[in-house]
Parts: C-alpha cells; structure tokens; sequence
C-alpha cells in the first residue's frame, strides 16, 4: 500500500471516528427523553491518561439543590457505549449531589456526566480520556484506527437494529453486577404430612431494611436478592412482653389471624423479646474499631459516614470501657492504642485523621483487629471487633471462606465481629452478612446518620451486649390439623431438623432488649390448600390433640456456655384472633411482611398490592415516637411510583 493511500484511509477513518463520537451527546440526550444536552455545566476531575485495564479516579464536585430542586441521579456515559451508562449514582431529597468513585474504561473516550434533577432538568459535563495500551500510548494507528472502524460500524448497527429508548432504565445494572448479595430461593410450601418440622436460626440483622430505603429513595427498586424479609421485619420495635429477670432472657408472644392476601390461610406470629439489662449492669467493653479507609471508601456515604457514626458511638462510652483503631487499606496500621472510654478526646482526634486511598487489603485488616482485641481482652466482659467498611475486599485474603474460616475461628475465642456497610455501587452485602452471621455479631447498613444513631446509640445494648446465643426455633406442625405451612423469611437462616439438638451448630444471638419476629403462614384442613389432596393418600388420624395444631420448642445458650437450654410451648386454634382484634404490632409486622415479598416478586402474594401495604400499614402505626413506622408508609408510596413493579423486578432477575 502506498504512503499516500495509507494517509487517506487513516484520514477516513479519524473522520468516522470523528462522526462515531459526534453521535454520543446526541444519543445520551435522547436517553433522557432532550434532543440535546449541554455538557460544559458541569465539571469532572480525572487523569488526561489512564492505562488500560486499571480504574480510573473520578470526582464530580458537590451539586446543591436549586431553587427548590435537586439532584436525583448522577450517570456516566462513554463514546463506545452511550446506549447505557457505564455507572449510576442516585441521591435523595435532602442529598448534596457529588460522586468520588474509579470507573474501568475499555478504551480512549470522551466520559460524560449526566446529572438528572428532580424538576425534570438534566445538565451535563465532559472530559477526554486517554486510555493507553500495555503503557504504548494506544498500540500504533493501524490497531487504533481498526478500533474505531469496529466502534462506528457497531454502533450504526446498534441504532438501525433498534431506537433508543427515551425513558431511563429502571435500575443500574452495572451496579447492580458490581453489588454483591446472597442468592436467595424463597421458603416453598410445606405439605406438613411429608414435612411436619420446621427449624432455623434467629436472625436480628436489619441491614436489608436500611439498603432497601437506600434504593428506593435514590428512585430504583432493590434486586430481588437485596431484600431478606425477615430482616426488614426485624428492623422495627415491636411492644412484646419482656422477661422480669436474666434467668429466662426473652420471652414469647404469639399472635394469630387470617392472612390478608390468601383468605384460605392464616398468620402465626412468634414474637421473642430479650431482657432490657440496666444500663448500670452491662459489662465493660473492649471495643475495637476496624476501619476501611481504601480508595472504594472515600465519599460522603462511606468514610465520613463512617466517621460520624463512631464519633456517635464514642459519646456513648465509659471509663471502663476499652477503644482501639484499626485500619487498613493496601496495608494495615494501627491508629490508636487501646484507650479508656472516657478519653473521648484521643480516640475523637484518631477517628478524625482518617482518609480514605489505596487497595484493600481487608483480610489483613481482621487479622490485626483480633490481635488487639486479644492484647485488651476483657474477662467476663464485651469483647468485639466492629468493621466499617463497604465489604470491598479485593486485596490479600479475599477468598471468601478463608475470611469466614479466620472469623468462625476467633469467635471460639470470645470475640464477636458486627459488621457495619456503607456506600453504594460496590457494596458486598454477601460478606458482610455472612461475617457477621459466623462472628456472632450483628449486620446493619448505614446509609444515614440517623440510622448509625439507632444502631450505635438507641440500641447500642443489644448490638454490643449478647445475653443469649445460639437460639434456634423449632415448630412441629399437626398433621391433624394443619395441611400446610410457609415460613417467611429466614431463607439463609434454615437449618436441619437434627441441628436444632447439635450444640455444636452455630445459630444467632440475641442483644439486651432485641426483639425477634417470625411470621409463618399456614393452612388449616377444611380450608384449600395450594396442592390436590392425594388419592390414595392417608387421612390423618384424630386425637385428642387436635385443639394443638403445633409445638414449639426453643433452644439458646447462656453467653458463657457451651451447653444449650430447652423451652417448649404448645400452639393451639384459640390464638386465631380477627384482624381487627390483633395488635398493632401484628398488623404492622404483616404488612412489612407483605411489602418484602412484592419487592421480591409476589410469589405468595396474590392480587395483593402496595396500596393494600399501606392502607394495613397507616392503620397500624401505633405508636411510632421515632416516625421508623412512617417513613415506611413513605417508602410504599415510593414503591408505588416505581410501578410497574412486577415487570421491572422481572427485569432486575434477567
């Protein structure tokens, strides 16, 4: 080929890379519904030149809400794909837009910044990438110019195959790959002549509710997968009897009536509710504070979050308690030394200096966290480690079961690990849930001051204080009475029926005041069930135990034993209670139940919908002194603009 014929195609291919990247502003402005976008109001910080394959820093300065509007959503967009962005942050009403993140790029491109503003505005911003080959500053013409052919050529394709579409996607799917949570298979249907035993563990984690709020009010529904309904049950109050004294540290309560969305069938509720111990009677403390400070962690909603909540957690303590800090980021370092609690100052000051740069090295972090837990080791008292951190581990011991063997290890020590989340795109809910759950400990999802505030201050007793461990449930369901049954919730929380008599086998604990809420429906014969009675199957024998249709047995361990203790309670048909005869609590707890699973499709559900959820709901507010009841009535109603629901739930699982 001639050198002048060379030149000509590389001046023809620079002038449809040229046409190919003038298609990008145009093709995001269609996106938001604009025929064009002007993308110099806003400004992004990052490098002029990046190397392929590693992350690239971004910064995009704090947006203020104007005149009575704010920023819902912050998107980024590059020339290779503008079809969909590449990353999506969302922010609520009371947010100060900015996003501090590290984005991969394929290639050299020009990054565009979308931000979506609640009166309908979209304003943007831009800046030019260099992206370099292997450090060859783009591998010679001829690969470049051969890039840029397959690019135009893809999209002109893309765009003859298919019109873009005006409305937004319903969800970040590229955060939603980048999140990572636990898959979940709902609890099915037990015919109780085939499966007459049901046994699980406790479970008082609220992170679900917190992470769910986090989705709804940044405008996107949460992955089927985010929401543990159990969880969003258990992050509410509920007004149970409690225990008089230690020597039973919680009591039952049950509650029965028909289930709102299936007239065929009925709730049983199991309430447990822990012993309130004085405040003058919790042990002392040894705390320590394992902090992430890697660059995944810097942010308004992670590392300074994170530093509030332990400064709120700081004013909480006393002389007799113990505080160390660590951190870690591609290495570990600790800041502070074990420190009386009343030196408020010193451990303030250390929690103050924190920054957030580098790798994250978590595993060596724990490591470091348990060694100073055992050089402050605390007798008879509250030994735990608490990590902040946004479970992004991705350097050093990641392997998920080394992680979880190195925990389950400690807690034979003494040592309990809670497990705090923070942040949003690379959250790894996964992790940390399932840490906590082998560490003893406790998961919550910090996505507001407010919430580190119930978690580390309103309930600071039972997240820190353990008076029960290893409570397990059993119900034996009549076959005499009961046809079938459905646990909600607790799917990661089931265990065998020979566990529940194994001490060996781990189960949760429950904290200085918890209440535990369990919610089984079930269906009584002479009612339809959800399957055709056998032929040539048995009748159930009658007995004069027909007026019990289940026994429930109990199993927890005092803190510093290692040999489990037995309640056992009969349940009977005297408990079913109209639904207006029921409790506050109840019905509340039922339409939290009900919200958790339309969020994650509705299997159960029926025709009921969320202005069922919220009509149940309003009326059962009860008392609600911290407006928790609420601000969920709201959270329905923001649900309920995400409509249609069951189409983009189907969406999210594809």
């Amino acid at each position: 080929m001639s050198k002048l014929l060379r030149w000509m195609l590389l001046g023809c291919l620079v002038f449809l890379a040229q046409g190919a990247w003038a298609l990008a502003p145009d093709s995001i402005a269609n996106l938001y519904g604009k025929t064009s976008l002007d993308f110099s109001l806003l400004v992004i910080k990052a490098p002029a030149i990046a190397e392929n394959g590693a992350t690239v820093p971004v910064e995009v300065a704090e947006i203020k809400p104007r005149d009575g509007a704010h920023v819902t959503e912050i998107a980024f967009f590059t020339d290779y794909r503008n079809d969909k962005p590449i990353a999506r942050f969302n922010f609520g009403a009371d947010s100060v837009a900015t996003v501090s993140t590290r984005l991969k790029l394929e290639q050299t491109t020009n990054l565009y910044v979308v931000a979506r503003w609640s009166d309908g505005q979209v304003t943007g911003g831009s800046t030019h990438i260099k992206v370099t080959i292997g450090g060859c500053g783009g591998g010679g013409a001829e690969h470049a110019a051969d890039r840029v052919r397959q690019q135009y050529v893809g999209s002109m394709a893309k765009s003859m195959a298919s019109p873009l579409v005006a409305a937004p996607l319903p969800y970040n799917y590229d955060l939603e790959q980048r999140e990572r949570y636990a898959a979940i298979t709902g609890n099915p249907i037990r015919q109780t002549a085939e499966h007459p035993v049901s046994t699980f563990s406790i479970d008082v984690d609220s992170a679900a509710y917190a992470n769910v709020r986090r989705f709804l009010n940044g405008g996107t529904l949460p992955p089927a997968d985010a929401v543990r309904v159990e969880e969003m049950i258990n992050y509410f109050s509920y007004q149970y009897p409690a225990p008089d004294s230690r020597k039973r540290p919680f009591q039952l309560s049950t509650e029965m009536a028909r289930t709102p969305w299936n007239p065929n069938s009925y709730l049983l509720r199991l309430g447990l509710k822990g012993y309130e111990v004085p405040s003058e009677q919790i042990p002392p403390a040894n705390l320590v504070f394992l902090v992430d400070v890697s660059g995944s962690m810097s942010g308004p909603n992670r590392l300074p979050l994170a530093q509030q909540a332990l400064r709120l957690l700081t004013k909480q303590l006393r002389a007799q308690d113990r505080v160390s800090l660590v951190t870690y980021a591609g290495s570990t370092r600790i800041e502070l030394e074990p420190t009386a609690g009343d030196q408020k100052e010193i451990i303030m000051a250390a929690i103050e200096r924190l920054s957030a740069g580098g790798g994250t090295n978590g595993g060596a972090g724990i490591q470091l966290a348990y060694q100073m837990a055992h050089q402050a080791y605390i007798p008879g008292g509250i030994n735990r480690v608490l990590i902040a951190t946004d479970g992004d581990f991705n350097v050093g011991l990641t392997s998920h079961n080394a992680l979880l063997d190195l925990v389950k290890k400690e807690r034979a020590s003494g040592i309990a690990l809670t497990t705090l989340g923070f942040g949003m795109g690379n959250y790894n809910d996964k992790t940390l849930e399932q840490l906590a759950d082998v560490g003893n400990g406790n998961h919550a999802y910090i996505d507001t001051l407010n919430e580190a505030r119930k978690v580390l201050v309103a309930q600071m007793a039972g997240t820190l204080h353990t008076i029960a461990k290893d409570v397990k449930i059993q119900v034996e369901f009549n076959p005499a009475v009961v046809t079938e049954y459905r646990l909600i919730g607790y799917e990661n929380r089931m265990l065998k029926r020979e566990d529940f008599n194994n001490d060996k086998v781990d189960a949760g604990d429950i904290g200085a005041g918890h209440n535990v809420t369990a919610l089984y429906e079930v269906t009584f014969h002479g009612e339809p069930g959800s399957v055709d009675p056998l032929r040539y199957g048995s009748k159930p024998e009658t007995s004069a135990k027909q007026k019990e249709f289940a026994w429930l047995k109990l199993r927890y361990k005092d803190p510093q034993s290692t040999k489990s203790k037995l309640l056992e309670y009969p349940l009977e048909r005297s408990l079913v209670r109209g639904m207006a005869q029921t409790s506050d609590d109840f019905r509340f707890a039922v339409a939290v139940a009900a919200f958790g699973q339309i969020l994650r499709g509705g299997e159960y559900t029926g025709e009921y919908r969320l202005e069922h959820v919220m009509e149940l709901a309003k009326k059962a507010r009860g008392q609600d002194e911290q407006g928790y009841r609420a601000e969920f009535v709201r959270l329905v109603e923001l649900a309920q603009g995400l409509q249609p629901l069951k189409a983009k739930i189907a969406a999210h699982r594809e």
